[in-house]
């Protein structure tokens, strides 16, 4: 008898039984996938915790100001010195970090898991926003995909109460040209038209590791109001920034916090809101401040400051007038004619405030001679080898409001324009000892003379403005995303060829204006310098 043969099975086949049903083999995979998963949570835990602290150390580090990082590090190591020397010390320190890393992997596992019921779909709708500018057909495996699985290309997330995303960190294919500015204005516009509008973004491009970062920057503190910073002379205080973008603090008192429509408060904000000092009074805290150097090694000697109407340019003169006035003496001149700096009017320190065109005329070309008399003592005093005279010692400080519409009045009444007046002290005042502040609106910037555009190195831009506007004043577009509705005084500086920062500049206002705060009308009484006895008695001031 011959043998049998075995009967043929087929798999899947129109007539016959398969081998595994497809259900049940489905199940058999997703529970080998989620043991394994359950095998692997530990390491992934310690992995999510250990770049977590990493992460928080490195932010910790930056925010550490220049002049404490040195002694920071050597009790770090020292520390490290002395446990490596204790009996068990090596296996204490490595079950200490394995202990907090997976604490912190835990609690970010948690965080991840409270992701709102619309996260997702915001999440979703995000990542196929991105897939066309993410993607092209000659990739084999693209990271982004219509229909894809958005976990993949999506690192991290954070929501906040209203559900609204405050912070992504994403992966993008390495073909993607992360290198060309164009190429990034488009995916920053679209991330922030799909996370939501009215908000200020920070977005950080990782071109080494491929990851772009998007973060939600709360709104600086409006509560800064005028007084004495803890300073050198030479160094003037224009505002306030991020921790991340100075590494420096200074102590400040701060009142009632204020912010601007649409904005949210800096009150509560881990990173941007006022930290209050240890040891000092309940109301000091620090903040990082822009700081604007002068004097003779200065690369950017003098300022100019543009924005909107309303946007706070005076109150920025009012600022810098009341800070220069212990060290200096001040010359300002108001082309606007709108009496704002009236407060200033026959104080001691105070040389003029002119705000008619004959005054401003003559006012100007006596500075001009001042620089060329001063740059000539000065001189005369090295060729000597002797001390500068003490009367050029003291900066002078000339401040102007307006001068395009100087401009436009002088050139009716056909006298001199008042800016080539400017031209002298512009070109040699940082050797003169003599510093010039300009002041304008946005859509007079044509208006203004070469010599006041190529001498102001240093460059503030306030109020609503675009990336275009802020690009064509700093020289350098913003790193974040300007909002359409700011307070008084908010807006991005930029120190020569230096970073660009977000700024608020403190609330200067005009002390005789009633429709100020009280708070912040003291302030700058108490600032003010006292009358001066030579001085002409002061015009009546504007409002009161």
């Amino acid at each position: 008898m011959g043998r049998r043969p075995l009967p043929r099975l087929r798999l899947g086949s129109a007539g016959g039984t398969p081998l595994v049903p497809p259900g049940r083999g489905r199940a058999f995979a997703r529970s080998t996938a989620d043991g394994i998963a359950d095998v692997l949570q530990p390491l992934v835990t310690l992995s999510r915790g250990l770049r977590v602290l990493a992460a928080a150390g490195r932010r910790r580090w930056l925010e550490l100001p220049g002049d404490r990082r040195g002694p920071v590090f050597t009790l770090v190591v020292a520390c490290g010195f002395v446990l490596f020397l204790l009996p068990y010390g090596p296996l204490a320190a490595a079950i200490s970090l394995i202990g907090a890393a997976g604490w912190a992997g835990r609690g970010r596992a948690g965080a991840a898991s409270e992701t709102p019921a619309d996260g997702t779909e915001r999440l979703r709708t995000l990542y196929e926003a991105l897939v066309p500018y993410f993607s092209t057909s000659e990739d084999p495996s693209p990271l982004y995909s219509h229909g894809g699985d958005w976990s993949e290309a999506f690192d991290s997330f954070a929501f906040d109460e209203s559900g609204r995303l405050t912070r992504l960190r994403l992966h993008y294919p390495a073909y993607f040209t992360d290198g060309e500015p164009a190429a990034r204005t488009r995916i920053e516009q679209l991330l922030y038209a799909k996370s939501g509008r009215g908000r200020e973004y920070l977005f950080e491009w990782d071109e080494e590791a491929n990851n772009l970062t998007l973060t939600v920057l709360p709104a600086l503190s409006t509560a800064i109001h005028a007084q004495r910073f803890v300073t050198a002379p030479g160094e003037t205080v224009l505002g306030f920034t991020d921790p991340s973008s100075v590494q420096r603090t200074l102590p400040v008192l701060a009142g009632p916090e204020t912010c601007g429509e649409g904005e949210e408060s800096a009150e509560g904000t881990g990173d941007v809101g006022l930290r209050k000092a240890a040891g000092d009074g309940p109301e000091t805290y620090d903040v990082p401040p822009v700081v604007w150097r002068t004097g003779p090694r200065s690369t950017e000697p003098h300022l100019l400051a543009l924005g909107q109407p309303g946007s706070g340019t005076t109150t920025l003169l009012r600022s810098i007038a009341l800070q220069a006035l212990p060290h200096g003496e001040v010359l300002v001149v108001d082309g606007g004619g709108t009496g704002e700096y009236a407060c200033l009017s026959g104080r001691t320190g105070v040389l003029a405030v002119e705000c008619g065109p004959a005054g401003m005329l003559a006012t100007l070309e006596w500075a001009g001679h001042e620089t060329e008399r001063r740059l000539i003592a000065a001189n005369r005093a090295r060729q000597l080898r002797h001390a500068p005279p003490e009367d050029i010692q003291r900066p002078l400080w000339i401040l102007l409001d307006r001068p395009s519409v100087m401009s436009h009045l002088a050139a009716a009444d056909g006298r001199t324009d008042p800016q080539e007046l400017l031209a002298v002290p512009l070109r040699h005042g940082r050797a003169a000892n003599v510093r010039v502040v300009v002041a304008d609106q946005l859509d007079a910037a044509e208006a203004l003379s070469e010599a006041v555009r190529s001498h102001t190195r240093a460059r503030v831009v306030l109020g609503p403005v675009s990336s275009e506007q802020v690009t064509a004043v700093l020289g350098a577009p913003p790193h974040t995303t300007p909002t359409p509705e700011v307070p008084p005084g908010r807006g991005y500086a930029r120190l020569g060829a230096g970073p660009v920062h977000r700024l608020q500049v403190p609330a200067t206002p005009d002390p005789y204006d009633e429709a100020a705060g009280e708070a912040e009308r003291q302030a700058v009484l108490r600032l003010l310098p006292a009358p001066d006895p030579a001085a002409p008695p002061a015009p009546a001031p504007v409002g009161g």
